[in-house]
């Protein structure tokens, strides 16, 4: 553990989307989350966990918004962003060996001893730095946390990597988590795909020559099913 300790706080996460996925430029970036924030609106709630889309900020910038401006930063010390795997096969979770991930925006730092706490556990692999550094799931939350967090300077976040889970690892990993989510200070971000759709996909059940708007086609598509 002395040596984990030791490497985590020796390591920085620098990714490689930015400039692709979304801009690398951190004036620019500002401006595009602080105005995707903005036209969602007032927050309706106190959110204690959202699920944020995790493709190319021209996709979902302004829809993962309407997740975050539920957030209260004022009541969060701590977020956990739970992302799928989709560079390396994992029957389990995952944690970071970095003590950083770098952003346009600014670095957040990990939380070293939760990240500790949930290797005690056993339950948990740790990221290869290389996997890390290409998976996306994770990384296209950071730029949202670090603007909508960028009043908390004493801010943590715990990475972790989620991979194909039985039924009794999801109940497994859901008693470890249940005890992090009792604490009202924490907040849970779950980076999700929502749906991959279009012919590249090879999932386009929309076909727009058919004369049916798309929630018709939809409805015809439960009938189907059923």
């Amino acid at each position: 553990m002395l040596f984990l300790l030791k490497f985590q706080i020796s390591s920085l996460l620098i990714n490689h989307i930015p400039g692709s996925w979304y801009s690398s430029n951190p004036k620019e970036l500002d401006r595009q989350i602080s105005r995707w924030l903005d036209a969602a609106g007032e927050r309706v709630g106190m959110a204690r966990a959202i699920v944020s889309p995790h493709a190319g900020y021209s996709y979902c910038g302004d829809t993962a918004a309407f997740a975050y401006k539920q957030i209260l930063p004022e009541s969060v010390d701590r977020v956990f962003v739970l992302g799928p795997s989709h560079v390396v096969c994992l029957n389990g979770c995952a944690l970071t060996t970095c003590s950083k991930y770098r952003t346009p925006i600014g670095d957040l730092h990990i939380d070293i001893e939760v990240n500790d706490e949930l290797r005690a556990t056993r339950q948990f692999d740790l990221m290869d730095r290389s996997d890390e550094e290409a998976e996306h799931s994770i990384e296209m939350q950071m730029p949202f946390i670090a603007k909508i967090m960028e009043g908390n300077p004493n801010l943590t976040v715990i990475p972790v990597l989620v991979g194909s889970l039985t039924a009794p690892k999801q109940q497994a990993y859901g008693k470890i988590f249940a005890n992090y989510l009792e604490n009202p200070r924490n907040l849970f971000v779950i980076s999700s795909d929502f749906c991959h759709w279009g012919n590249r996909f090879h999932f386009a059940p929309h076909n727009p020559n058919s004369g049916l708007p798309i929630y018709e086609q939809i409805t015809q598509l439960d009938r189907d099913v059923g």
